[in-house]
């Protein structure tokens, strides 16, 4: 009987047509709770024939254990920044992805972060939940303007709801859909510099890369205007946190809503948790039912077909071929 190891907690704890799917194959299924860091995904592999994980890190070191009873790994997901990449495709893994899923909900998530820190949300239901009946000024969306770095799927699902607000749109990408674009009137940036300066509001939507690793630093934030609200549900190391609480404490950055933090789940003395004026959330961008159940069917499914030698829906290293195991 195959062995798949199961580490992603929303696929879990979400009920849905995924886990049927999944039941239905026979296979043994062995459960553990991620996001895992590399001891524990260490302890984990060796005798499991395939896995559908979450952000875990499965490093070479975790590879080479895994190796040669491994056939394919299915991310629940489309960050493959936690997975060495390279020593999949060395090691012969295929690295299965499920690109196309979650659009719809991390943009949602992106105006929830957005119109809780320009509303003051938390600090109007904490005090109203105190007995008291304390309120601050907050501002519309409408008219500013909110700069995207990135315009793929989720930067595009932003883009269709921030003109919907009436704001304006700006946009920096190295893919660039031009025909979107001027149907929903995108200004395109020159640079990312470019971006900073003419911006309200920056959101994040594009991969953690080293173009993208610190792209928000003392660098970027010194171009940025007075009072810009910054949003993350990308990567969290897309970030210089120090560089970011200074900005934060001094005024310079108004606010900062994520998703995402550069350590998951954070210590509990993360200088960005207690600050008044951030709103964090524990990476649940992606997590609705709808989505969920996207995302895990497309993960399972992937999964099945890679197993039974057939093309899976996305792969990211498509020059390793899938081999028939079952």
């Amino acid at each position: 009987m195959l062995r798949v190891l199961l580490t992603t907690t929303s696929f879990q704890d979400t009920p849905g047509p995924h886990q049927d799917l999944l039941a239905s194959t026979g296979w043994e299924i062995i459960r553990a709770r991620g996001p895992l860091d590399e001891a524990a995904t260490l302890a984990l592999v060796g005798d499991i024939d395939a896995y559908i994980c979450g952000d875990d890190l499965i490093t070479r070191r975790v590879l080479e254990k895994a190796r040669p009873r491994l056939q394919v790994i299915s991310k629940y997901g489309i960050g493959v920044d936690k997975i060495d990449v390279q020593a999949c495709t060395a090691l012969g893994i295929p690295l299965l992805f499920t690109p196309g899923v979650n659009h719809t909900t991390v943009a949602e998530h992106t105006f929830l972060l957005l119109l809780s820190l320009q509303k003051h949300l938390l600090f109007h239901t904490d005090s109203t939940r105190a007995g008291g009946w304390k309120r601050q000024t907050g501002h519309e969306l409408y008219g500013k303007t909110i700069g995207l770095v990135g315009l793929g799927r989720i930067g595009q699902e932003v883009a269709i709801r921030a003109r919907a607000f009436g704001m304006n749109v700006i946009g920096f990408g190295h893919h660039w859909d031009d025909a979107f674009a001027a149907t929903h009137g995108i200004t395109r940036a020159a640079t990312t510099d470019a971006l900073f300066a003419q911006a309200d509001i920056v959101s994040l939507h594009t991969k953690l890369t080293p173009e993208t690793r610190g792209l928000i630093g003392a660098r970027s934030l010194a171009l940025m205007k007075q009072g810009v609200i910054i949003l993350n549900c990308a990567r969290g190391e897309m970030v210089v946190t120090a560089d970011l609480v200074t900005a934060l404490k001094s005024g310079r950055v108004a606010g900062y809503g994520a998703d995402v933090l550069d350590q998951e789940p954070p210590p509990a003395d993360h200088p960005l948790l207690k600050l008044p004026n951030c709103v964090i959330t524990p990476h649940i961008g992606s997590r609705t039912s709808e989505s969920v159940a996207r995302q895990a069917t497309a993960a399972v499914t992937n999964l099945i077909l890679a197993l039974k030698g057939e093309q899976p829906l996305a792969q990211v290293n498509p020059e390793v071929p899938v081999r028939r195991v079952v």
